[in-house]
Order: C-alpha cells, then structure tokens, then sequence
C-alpha cells in the first residue's frame, strides 16, 4: 500500500512510464534536479506484495541499467514467471531429515569413508 505521502508525491512529481501484467506502475521524475544524475524511478506495489515480485522486464529499468524498459515480447522462453519466496512457510522447501519433515534423515549409504589423521 502506499501512504498519502508517497500519492502526492506521485501525482507531482511523477510521470507514468508504464505498467506490467500484473498491475504494478512504474513512474519516474517529470524533471531531474540536478543534470548528470541517476533520474529517480519508482514502482507502486498492489496491496500485500514485496519488491522481489518485481519482474525482469522492469527491474533494470527501474535500477537504472537500462534507458528504457524491456518489451513484454523480450521475455525468453526459459524465464519463469515470479514466484515468491516460501522460507518459513508451510510451502517452503524442507530437504530431507528436516524437523519439519519427522527429523529423520535417510541412513548413509556406506560410500562414506571417515578421514583419520594417521592415515
């Protein structure tokens, strides 16, 4: 959510480069104060999301590698969609021999061999 704060300096300072398939708005300053400077950019979350959902297309732009942002159509075939982050949650990975999982890890398979100092 945005504050009132972060709406009236969107609707003053603002200017609306574009939003992504997911609704988010991206936004960079209408005039740069001082020239030669990295331009100010910023993207308006929807309700409950973080910036790690912020996809590829936008990222660059908004972190000032890139002039302009990436067309939808530049999307490789081998880039997923977002996915957030379930450590901590029930969804999250939990390998085998977790707590989460009866704490019971798998018996060695005996290809393990101990190293000792005199040998």
């Amino acid at each position: 959510m945005t504050t009132i704060g972060t709406r009236l300096f969107t609707m003053f300072r603002g200017r609306l480069i574009g939003r992504d398939a997911d609704g988010r708005a991206y936004y960079e300053d209408r005039r740069p104060r001082v020239p030669n400077r990295r331009i100010r950019r910023w993207v308006i979350y929807r309700p409950g999301e973080d910036p790690s959902s912020v996809p590829a297309e936008w990222w660059n732009w908004l972190h000032n590698a890139d002039a302009e942002p990436l067309p939808p159509t530049a999307r490789q075939p081998w880039q997923l969609p977002f996915q957030p982050n379930l450590t901590g949650e029930p969804g999250g990975y939990r390998p085998p021999g977790s707590d989460y999982n009866g704490g019971r890890r798998p018996t060695s398979t005996g290809d393990y061999e101990a190293w000792t100092p005199d040998s």
